[in-house]
Parts: structure tokens; C-alpha cells; sequence
């Protein structure tokens, strides 16, 4: 397989529907719907082209992990809630 576009759609055998983030001769990094991101070696990889690359490459959608704090203030609210109860 050649290089691809930054935001061409790919169908892949194991992981699915995924946009391809980055490609060059040696890595292709795609980030799949349901399996996130998947770095492959571009020359051995298998994956059908779903769609050509938009003119402007979407920017992906990720969910950013709760800080600390924010983790500690809910721990706080259940004990809290526990307590109560």
C-alpha cells in the first residue's frame, strides 16, 4: 500500500472505519471509530480507501481523562452521599 492523504476514510479488516492521521513510507497512523488510534508499517498494511481526504483534515473528537482534583471532588461527593445514607 502507498502513503495516504491526512483524513482519508480507510475500512481495515480487524478495526474498521478509521481516518487516517498521518503517512509516510514507513508509518501510516489511522484513528479508528471504535478501536482509537493504530499505527501501522505502510508497506504491509491491508485497508480498503473509503473516501478521498476532505479539503481540510477534521480535527479528531477525543474525550480528555478527569484531573486529579476532579477525581478527588467526586470521590468527595460519593463519601459524602455514603455518609448521608
Amino acid at each position: 500500500m502507498q502513503t495516504m492523504q491526512e483524513g482519508q476514510t480507510i475500512k481495515h479488516d480487524v478495526y474498521g472505519l478509521g481516518i487516517v492521521t498521518s503517512s509516510d513510507g514507513e508509518r501510516t497512523a489511522v484513528d479508528f471509530d471504535d478501536h482509537g488510534p493504530k499505527l501501522f508499517v505502510t508497506s504491509i498494511m491491508t485497508a480498503e480507501l473509503i473516501g478521498e481526504a476532505p479539503a481540510t483534515p477534521p480535527k479528531t473528537k477525543r474525550r480528555r481523562k478527569a484531573s486529579t482534583a476532579a477525581k478527588a471532588a467526586k470521590a468527595a461527593k460519593k463519601a459524602a452521599a455514603a455518609s448521608h445514607a
